[in-house]
């Protein structure tokens, strides 16, 4: 049988959701801080709503029924040069 990955940024699959469903673990949270769905560079844009889907099937829930995952944003915006080290930042550029 083919892996169906779920999260492409860090190939998350299927199987590794289910399994972590099974064993108990419903909170979407706890299974983005397990798996590290929605943390790759798409930001769970393709991988969280399929993750809702699954726990959704597997524990009876409507979708909107489950909790979404904390977004969370960078306290302050960096240039993406000094990211990749193309510009110095001092932190008092504004």
């Amino acid at each position: 049988m083919t892996e169906r990955i779920i999260c492409r940024c860090n190939d998350v699959t299927q199987e590794e959701i289910e399994a972590l469903i099974d064993q108990g673990i419903t909170d979407i949270e706890m299974i983005k801080r397990l798996l590290r769905i929605g943390m790759g560079p798409c930001q769970g844009r393709t991988c969280i709503p399929m993750v809702v889907s699954i726990l959704a099937r597997k524990t009876g829930k409507k979708p909107d029924e489950i909790n979404l995952p904390a977004t969370r944003i960078p306290v302050r915006p960096v240039p993406a040069g000094v990211l990749v080290g193309e510009m110095e930042g001092d932190g008092d550029e504004e």
